[in-house]
């Protein structure tokens, strides 16, 4: 890649950094801007999820959510409790963000667009309802659908808030949709095309190559899943512990408020109450100067607080409690001054030091008289004894809906940073990590299965163009796999022209090796490049025509075309005598002749044992051995028939019948190429396969292009082992 395509590439990933973030505050402004207008207008309507919807529509996840959570954010401004509403904000651009990407968006698809609304519903006017309802409790507005609903009859007054709430946000919802469906139609898509955030450190895909890398197989577990994984149970193991933790501060907080609270109470009341008048007050009560005032005074110590539920004084004596004041409430009628009671339950733990006057700690109880927690503060005399107790009894009801709430809070709270960070580690997690490896190894992959040099070359340049810039290790291994496919692309090319100087040099040691051999018997060498060139026509032929497509494959065209020079090599071992005899030879002569395709199988298969992975020598061996066998059975040296005879011995067998026929012999002219032909013709299916004699035949311009190109070089005293001395084929 040039240096000004990398500027270029960097410029446009700036650009989109850009427009991603333009998304986000826009989206945000329009939510903020949106319902502080139908606010004021007095509308029954908030419209306050337009913008991030409107974002995740043509932007995608990431700016939908973060325009969302920044819709709060800004809100917390006038209304800090609106930051617990910020993920039905966030779930909303989510779900809008997903329709887009499943293209069900669509005033074409009505239905996905009605589900659409419906989900939008349930989030906003569902959870909308159970969330402040969890918080704070059910506002019930007798304006409000709600009432309405319970004046048709509805007597639950959750349920009929709760359907009167989803009335009004389908009718919200409907609004915003449709609005967000009209600016989308007004954006042209190519401008859509480049508001969509496009995260990846790499250089763009196509649709299929893109969805291929994002879901690419893996043998276990892929990265994503693993990644994900441990951090959904780090978020949620971290939000558990946390919550738990912030529920019991909080619970020994509100705690330590009441305490406060009763302890002050009940330190107010022994402050006002004269310690040497106790007694005065249990025998003779309201008789006894002050009594009543003081009585007031409690009663106004009690109503000063609605979390305190009941104060008294009692002079804790061996016969019980006896009773100083008092204070009548709502629920319990108060005993007279001087009764006798029994000690609270709640206190027989500590009835001992009661009774000897000493400060106790505060009891928390819950039982009739509800959940309580109580402070005996005692009240002294002149000579510093403890005279009673000023007991009060302040409620913990109250700290049960704060925890609630608190928990509510802290789990809206920790849902809504859950999505933000989900959606976040997730985009880290794909285009930093998934995208990048599996683009890699895509292209790498095709390395493997590929030895096409212009088509390894070519991946080579599918690697560099993905242009991964990640900036950490990945990029590392990147630019890793970059330098090793070049180098290994190097080398393939070094060791491809290797081998064909290798090649080279052993097919022309294989023509030196069949010309020395046929020059025993005086031939010019011609015919073994003649056989050679008939083979491959003949074999490319039978592929054009589709004939034994198993066997026919490219290795095997070109394992039999590189040996067929070898096939008469066995004649290296017959005698001179039989080789350059002028006359007919006898049987027994034949028989020696005949015999020279078992010496070309034994020279061969020396040879394989010293190089027995070279495929062309078994082929070599076929040829040597096979190819005086016909198709009928009736040839030498095994006698097989049909395809037992190995199919390149097939193919020679017309390849060196053809030559012998149009070649000039000492005892014979030679036949017509049209001659020739016919012998073939004639003999296929009896001496010859008659699909490769087919073959041979249809390919008679190639053939004869080779017989013109030799033509009769010199005349062969050899006794020829396919045409006997008067011309006629064996």
């Amino acid at each position: 890649m040039t240096e000004a395509n990398t500027a270029e590439y960097k410029k446009e990933r700036r650009i989109n950094r850009l427009i991603t973030i333009g998304l986000i505050i826009a989206g945000s402004l329009i939510n903020f801007l949106l319902f502080k207008l139908v606010n004021s207008l007095g509308l029954p309507l908030y419209l306050d999820n337009v913008g991030s919807i409107l974002a995740s529509v043509l932007g995608g996840y990431i700016p939908g959510i973060f325009a969302g959570f920044l819709t709060n954010i800004i809100n917390c401004f006038t209304d800090p409790t609106s930051i617990y509403y910020g993920i039905l904000t966030v779930l909303i651009a989510a779900a809008a963000a997903y329709f887009e990407h499943k293209k069900w968006l669509d005033i074409r698809k009505p239905h996905m667009v009605l589900l659409f609304i419906l989900i939008l519903t349930l989030i906003g006017g569902g959870l909308g309802t159970l969330l402040p309802w969890m918080l704070d409790g059910l506002y019930f507005d007798s304006e409000s659908i709600g009432a309405a609903l319970v004046d048709a009859g509805i007597s639950n007054l959750t349920l009929a808030q709760l359907l009167g709430n989803l009335i009004m946000d389908a009718l919200d919802k409907t609004i915003t949709v449709v609005l967000v469906l009209a600016v989308k139609a007004l954006i042209p898509a190519k401008i859509r095309e480049k508001l969509q955030f496009d995260g990846s450190m790499q250089a763009p895909l196509d649709a299929q190559s893109m969805n291929e890398a994002m879901n690419a197989q893996c043998r276990r577990i892929s990265v994503r899943t693993k990644i994900m994984s441990v951090l959904i149970t780090a978020l949620l193991l971290l939000g558990t512990v946390a919550t738990a933790i912030s529920f019991v501060l909080f619970t020994n907080v509100a705690t330590d408020q009441q305490k406060k609270l009763v302890k002050g109470v009940a330190n107010v009341a022994a402050l006002n109450i004269d310690g040497d008048m106790v007694d005065e007050y249990i025998e003779h009560s309201y008789d006894v100067p002050g009594y009543t005032e003081t009585e007031h005074l409690l009663y106004n110590l009690m109503s000063s607080d609605d979390d305190i539920r009941y104060i008294y004084v009692y002079k804790i004596m061996e016969d019980g409690c006896h009773v100083v004041f008092d204070l009548d409430t709502e629920t319990l009628e108060a005993d007279e001054p001087g009764d006798i009671l029994p000690i609270d339950s709640a206190a027989l733990p500590y009835e001992a030091q009661l009774k000897a006057g000493e400060e106790i700690e505060p009891i928390i109880s819950d039982d009739d008289f509800g959940w309580l927690i109580t402070v005996y503060q005692p009240i002294y005399d002149s000579s510093g004894n403890t005279a009673a107790y000023a007991a009060a009894d302040v409620t913990m009801t109250n700290i049960g809906g704060h925890q609630r709430n608190f928990i509510t809070g802290m789990i809206a709270l920790y849902l809504l940073f859950f999505v933000v960070i989900f959606a976040v580690v997730l985009w880290v997690v794909e285009y930093h990590i998934v995208l990048p490896l599996n683009s890699m190894s895509m292209v790498a992959n095709k390395f493997a299965y590929n030895s096409d040099d212009a088509q390894l070359n070519a991946n080579v340049e599918k690697m560099e163009a993905l242009r991964i810039h990640t900036g950490d290790e990945i990029e590392n291994l990147y630019n890793a796999v970059l330098k090793t496919a070049g180098d290994s692309v190097a080398q393939v090319e070094a060791i491809r022209q290797k081998n064909e100087t290798i090649s080279k040099m052993q097919n022309a040691l294989i023509l030196v090796l069949a010309d020395i051999v046929e020059s025993r018997d005086k031939n010019t060498g011609d015919h073994v490049r003649k056989t050679a060139a008939y083979t491959r026509v003949i074999m490319k032929k039978m592929k054009e025509l589709g004939y034994y497509p198993e066997e026919l494959t490219d290795r095997f065209i070109e394992n039999v075309g590189n040996s067929a020079p070898m096939h008469d090599i066995g004649k290296i071992k017959v005698s001179d005598v039989i080789l350059n005899k002028p006359g007919r030879l006898t049987d027994e002569e034949f028989l020696l002749m005949q015999a020279h395709t078992t010496y070309g199988r034994e020279i061969i298969d020396e040879v394989i044992d010293l190089v027995p992975e070279s495929d062309y020598l078994h082929e070599a061996k076929n040829l040597a051995y096979y190819h005086h066998e016909k198709w009928n059975g009736n040839g030498y040296p095994e006698g097989i028939e049909g395809e037992n005879i190995p199919l390149s011995a097939r193919i020679m067998a017309v390849a060196d019948v053809f030559d012998a026929l149009v070649s000039k012999r000492s005892y014979k002219e030679p036949f017509s190429f049209e001659q020739a032909q016919n012998i073939i013709r004639e003999g296929a299916g009896s001496h010859f396969d008659p699909l490769v004699a087919d073959a041979f035949l249809k390919a008679e311009d190639e053939a004869k292009k080779i017989a013109e190109h030799f033509g009769d070089y010199s005349t062969n005293y050899v006794k020829d082992d396919h045409v006997d001395d008067s011309g006629k084929m064996r």
